[in-house]
């Protein structure tokens, strides 16, 4: 069941804060992911990025910041370890902590926009993928080139197509492999997901049919209304009509499974936030006051209160949006 904002302006947008229509705080019910932002150093500069990584960000995770986090890992119990940025691949401390997170024993994500396969110095990195058996979630925002390359810039459906056939022959997707290839679609326009498993269906078709490409899941993102894309929106004039979409969307159901219930965003220097979202607008995990990762355990971590802000609304529209695509059915 949807609940609307019901409070108005004199523009017609609610002006009920997501705090407000919550009516309660919400806390970390649990840590089962580590999600690391290695920085925003990209290979693309895509106009829907949370983040505005792209080419010229220096923002860069060095040597010392993941050796703390393994250490960090080594005395902590958590089940996933999901590597984001930027590209993370880009990083030089990336294969440092799949390799490490591997040893310890953590199911690795890979948050990979497929072109980076196919930058210089990169020719052994879908090998090197497999061969720690990490999982890939890769963004692939259409089935067709023109909205991608709409989204991403000229030749990225083509670099994407290429890069999931090269996943597929080394097992990714394939069943029984134990690899597994996720895909990530973000809308192109300023409007809600589709149902993501009607079109999960139609990714596989037009992809099997076209190319000969098969993968596990799809997972289907709601674009925040936050820095980039906020920008886009602005510049457009369609921000206060998104806005208003998202409020008008939200939808209780989704609070039980929101990432930040069982998640922690570390940034390229350690410290902590709720989600990859506060991260980008730094709001810090509320009463770590600049504080590091390494300053806490696990333990410290779950039942906090969580940083709550009206981008919130983005993860609560419709069927719910997280890293794992959709939260509810309802």
């Amino acid at each position: 069941m949807l609940v609307p904002a019901v409070t108005e302006n004199h523009n017609g947008l609610p002006v009920r804060t997501f705090a407000e229509q919550v009516g309660t705080a919400l806390h970390r019910e649990r840590l089962e992911t580590l999600q690391v932002s290695l920085g925003k150093y990209c290979n693309l500069a895509c106009n829907h990025c949370h983040v505005e990584a792209g080419p010229k960000r220096t923002e860069i995770m060095d040597r010392a910041t993941a050796e703390q986090i393994v250490v960090w890992l080594q005395e902590n119990s958590v089940v996933n370890l999901d590597l984001t940025g930027g590209a993370p691949e880009l990083n030089p401390e990336f294969r440092y902590l799949v390799q490490a997170g591997r040893k310890l024993g953590f199911h690795i994500m890979d948050r990979c926009n497929l072109t980076v396969l196919y930058e210089p110095g990169q020719e052994d990195l879908a090998g090197f993928l497999a061969e720690n058996q990490v999982e890939i979630i890769a963004s692939l925002p259409c089935y067709s080139f023109e909205n991608v390359d709409k989204q991403r810039g000229n030749g990225v459906f083509e670099s994407s197509i290429r890069a999931l056939q090269q996943l597929n022959g080394l097992g990714y997707g394939q069943p029984g492999s134990g690899l597994d290839l996720n895909l990530v679609y973000n809308p192109v326009g300023a409007h809600l997901p589709p149902p993501q498993q009607n079109l999960e269906a139609d990714y596989k078709r037009e992809l099997f049919d076209h190319f000969g490409i098969v993968f596990n899941h799809l997972f289907t993102i709601t674009n925040m209304p936050i820095k980039r894309y906020r920008n886009y929106l602005e510049i457009s004039g369609q921000l206060e009509s998104y806005q208003h979409l998202l409020l008008q969307s939200y939808n209780p159901q989704t609070l039980d499974n929101l990432m930040c219930r069982s998640l922690v965003s570390v940034d390229w220097l350690g410290q902590i936030y709720d989600c990859d979202f506060n991260q980008m607008l730094d709001l810090e995990i509320p009463g770590t006051d600049g504080r590091k990762l390494w300053d806490y355990n696990a333990q410290e971590l779950i039942h906090r209160p969580i940083a709550l802000g009206n981008h919130c609304y983005g993860c609560t529209a419709g069927a719910g949006s997280s890293c794992g695509g959709v939260l509810t059915d309802s």
